[in-house]
């Protein structure tokens, strides 16, 4: 039987009890109608899980905690994927599944072809609802640790930040011979995706002068949200755990 899954960002400690989110006691209450006494699973973004059951008291939901799990379903590659933000529900669909796929931390993009340009209000609400993306899909492929979505952040700042946490950074380039399988295993990649009508000269060779390697996916042209999870997707199953 699955066990339902929830984040609650609270210390977890066997025989407490948790007042569950209004989110979360909605959910499980109205929606999955699942009743009192029923097993669940909660999970505080931070790496540790425990088993719990459901309790009610009027409109509130409580968490029991009956016993703490040693699960550990992360990637033991660590990998920052810096996206330029694309348009409509294509950035929502590539948070959910490069989580599913084991990403550590995403940086929305800003370009000189990203089609989405917004001020800075609302890009704070699309990144809080790409952070609760983040949560949801890590409600549902197992993961404990909540990968963090970071600001909206301008290219160079990116290209700055990764070049000196990360071993190996990698951008897309179709006309590059290097496959991904050439590398050298890295223990930390970032991954920079551009627009669907890719970098302009002055930004490729920026990334070039931070020090990215262009690696090419194959001969045929793929979409931003394709190329990126394709890339996540290789990359884990060389040096990852897929």
């Amino acid at each position: 039987m699955r066990i339902t899954r929830v984040y609650e960002p609270q210390p977890l400690s066997t025989g407490a009890v948790l007042e569950l989110s209004e989110t979360n006691a909605s959910h499980l209450g109205r929606v999955l109608r699942l009743p009192a006494g029923a097993e669940i699973a909660v999970f505080d973004g931070q790496g540790h899980e425990c088993a719990a059951r459901l309790m009610f008291e009027g409109r509130k939901a409580l968490a029991q905690i009956t016993a703490l799990k040693e699960h550990n379903p992360e990637s033991p590659l660590y990998t920052v994927l810096g996206q330029v933000i694309s348009r409509g529900d294509k950035m929502d669909f590539t948070i959910q599944k490069a989580v599913e796929l084991g990403i550590s931390e995403i940086y929305p993009l800003t370009s000189v072809r990203c089609g989405v340009k917004l001020n800075a209000e609302r890009f704070d609400k699309k990144i809080a609802a790409w952070q609760k993306v983040a949560i949801a899909a890590c409600e549902q492929c197992g993961r404990s640790t909540v990968p963090t979505v970071h600001p909206v952040t301008a290219l160079c700042d990116f290209c700055e930040t990764a070049a000196a946490r990360c071993e190996l950074n990698l951008t897309l380039d179709p006309t590059a011979g290097t496959r991904l399988r050439d590398l050298t295993a890295p223990s930390s990649i970032a991954l920079l995706i551009g627009p669907e009508g890719g970098f302009d000269q002055a930004e490729t060779a920026l990334a070039a002068a931070m020090h990215f390697t262009g690696v090419s996916l194959g001969p045929r042209i793929l979409r931003t949200e394709t190329a990126a999870l394709t890339a996540l997707a290789a990359l884990n199953a060389l040096y990852g755990d897929l």
